[in-house]
């Protein structure tokens, strides 16, 4: 590959989420947040998925966020490590609930602020650029017991107060934000993706679609008055991503892939172009979803993205005949197995091509510049008599999806930059376990939450330093 690959102030780093890896759950004034009520073992999907009501915690269970990677306290030796790697960007999120304890608070917490503060300060300190995620998948409990989360309105109103004062506070430190991450997963996991619950016999489609328009709504305004705090401010959206292949090519099929897509993209088509597509209303209509909309929402929308970000972990696979019974079960987003491509041990598909049809499949759509902000292997890890983690695997699956990113890139797509998920080994979000592990540094603890929090470096950390050092050309 040649070293023009890349452009010129590529950004090269990794990715994290406050609600994975910060811990210190109640400390520094921090309020309760729906990850904090999600448990590991058999009862986590029923609650993300919203049908379990979960407002209170029980004693026989464990909640991986309450002490997650102890980054909180460690951000100081973490950062120094992403240094070592030769960082130029670094994707967090702030919780809200730091901020805004109970989240309908008219002033904001003063210890979160000077938390984050001191934490992007050392980010810059080595000359790294943070990238913040306003809303990670964690919505202040607070919000969903006493409103009903992102169904009610009034989400809007809180949101944007949050939103500023994020703008104000951390002007001069962060120039790169994204809104909601993964906004489309709020169809396919609602308590973790927008603290949604369901009541017996309602209409999930209305919730769920509902609340989407009021996050939709939030996140344009959020756009509007990070423009007007700095100019400078670059704000995303956020997208899982990863295209459905039509099972074959029985044309029942092929619409069925297709809807699939529209599915994901819903979100990210009203983000980057500014209106609701004309798909969505025979959607709604079927769906039986009336969408209550106020004066100048319409309005609202126009204002825009000024980059589309997405995760790609996997690409999907979709059947007109698909159901519960033949969809893995591997990922929150169904999907068929791809008999194709090798899955990883948690049966996710490893299709590095599959990037590269993503990225052009979305710069065709949207016509903004792309950043690729989550992108790894879930992968068990071993440690040698040694004290070795030879993570080859690992630095195969990132090898391969860099060559793909960097093929669509010579496609003529602009990309921003790369930031690999889990960079330091943090709680996975699908199934609150630390053994499925991404990291380029290893952290000393187990699935119940034993073990010492030690960091170590595995061989994908000294990769990676070559391939950021290359700018991407180095990939051996």
């Amino acid at each position: 590959m040649s070293a023009t690959a890349f452009p010129a102030g590529f950004l090269w780093g990794g990715a994290i989420a406050a609600n994975q890896a910060e811990g210190a759950w109640r400390e520094g004034g921090k309020g309760i947040t729906t990850v904090d009520m999600i448990p590991h073992g058999a009862e986590r999907l029923a609650v993300k998925l919203g049908q379990q009501k979960r407002f209170s915690h029980r004693d026989d269970e464990f909640y991986p966020s309450h002490q997650a990677i102890d980054f909180y306290h460690r951000y100081k030796e973490d950062i120094a490590l992403m240094a070592e790697m030769g960082f130029s960007v670094f994707r967090t999120s702030i919780a809200w609930s730091r901020l805004y304890p109970n989240g309908d608070e008219l002033t904001p917490n003063a210890e979160g602020i000077a938390f984050y503060r001191d934490l992007f300060a050392e980010c810059k300190k080595y000359n790294i650029e943070p990238l913040v995620t306003l809303c990670h998948f964690d919505v202040p409990m607070h919000l969903v017991t006493e409103y009903g989360s992102w169904r009610n309105r009034k989400m809007v109103e809180f949101f944007a107060r949050y939103a500023r004062t994020c703008f104000e506070a951390f002007d001069g430190l962060v120039k790169y934000w994204l809104t909601f991450n993964e906004i489309n997963i709020l169809l396919h996991s609602p308590f973790s993706g927008a603290g949604l619950v369901f009541e017996e016999g309602e209409n999930q489609d209305q919730v769920k679609y509902q609340a989407a328009h009021h996050e939709l709504v939030a996140s344009a305004l959020a756009t509007k008055i990070a423009h007007e705090v700095n100019p400078h401010n670059q704000v995303g959206c956020m997208l899982a991503g990863g295209n459905f292949y039509p099972s074959s090519c029985k044309p029942e099929d092929v619409w069925a892939a297709l809807e699939k897509d529209r599915e994901n993209l819903f979100f990210i088509d009203v983000q980057a172009r500014g209106s609701y597509p004309a798909y969505s209303a025979r959607l709604f209509r079927e769906k039986g979803v009336e969408i209550a909309m106020e004066a100048g929402d319409a309005e609202m929308l126009k204002n825009t993205v000024d980059f589309v970000s997405f995760s790609y972990y996997a690409s999907r696979c979709a059947s007109a005949e698909m159901n519960e019974l033949n969809s893995s079960a591997a990922n929150i987003v169904k999907s068929l197995k791809n008999p194709h491509i090798q899955a990883s041990e948690w049966g996710w598909g490893i299709d590095p091509l599959g990037l590269r049809i993503t990225m052009n499949m979305m710069y065709d759509r949207y016509q903004k510049p792309l950043f690729l902000v989550e992108n790894g292997l879930g992968a068990k890890d071993d440690i040698n008599a040694q004290g070795e983690i030879n993570d080859d695997y690992r630095i195969s699956y990132l090898r391969e999806h860099i060559k793909a990113m960097a093929d669509a890139i010579a496609d003529g797509i602009p990309v921003m930059g790369y930031t690999s998920w889990g960079c330091i080994d943090l709680v996975a979000a699908s199934t609150g376990e630390m053994s499925k592990r991404y990291g380029f540094v290893y952290v000393d603890r187990d699935d119940h939450g034993q073990g010492t929090l030690a960091r170590t470096r595995k061989k994908s950390f000294w990769w990676y330093k070559k391939v950021i050092a290359s700018n991407g050309a180095d990939l051996a």
